[in-house]
């Protein structure tokens, strides 16, 4: 029985490893393909890095040209902060960006460190996206059926 409050993904950069957890209990290990510069963090827009930290589902788009597709809500806040700490963003731009993520929105997704990060389909064979998580379709099946908006994502090195 899958009770997707106590649904969970976790994302092992450095293994290609994602895994879905229900309650305490892993589901499956599937193998991703990554940004095609997976090494370190996204820090900005075209940096073909994939995230680490963590993250919920904020939309899924039943129409994706990637098959099915996941947002994430990256940048989430502490990508914000260093980015304004680092000055990629403004002020008006950290604030909108935490302002979504405390209320439960995808962040902007139009601010120089990018966003539109997604878990999708159409393959896990390379590194290919611009730093979208993308697993073979037949495994979207299996995560569409069990996540929903709000199922936190780990995005670990």
């Amino acid at each position: 029985m899958i009770n997707r409050a106590t649904t969970k993904i976790l994302i092992w950069k450095a293994k290609r490893k994602l895994e879905l957890w229900n309650e305490k209990e892993c589901v499956g290990i599937y193998d991703i393909g990554l940004g095609f510069s997976p090494i370190g963090h996204k820090k900005r827009e075209g940096d073909g890095k994939t995230p680490e930290g963590s993250y919920v589902i904020c939309s899924r788009n039943r129409n994706s040209k990637f098959y099915l597709s996941f947002g994430l809500s990256y940048p989430n806040t502490e990508d914000a902060e260093e980015g304004y700490h680092n000055y990629i963003i403004n002020k008006e731009q950290l604030d909108e960006i935490a302002n979504a993520i405390r209320d439960g929105f995808c962040p902007p997704w139009n601010t120089p460190l990018g966003g539109a990060v997604m878990i999708h389909g159409h393959g896990s064979d390379t590194d290919w996206t611009a730093g979208c998580i993308a697993v073979n379709n037949d495994i979207m099946d299996i995560l569409w059926e069990y996540c929903t908006v709000s199922t936190p994502v780990t995005i670990y090195e």
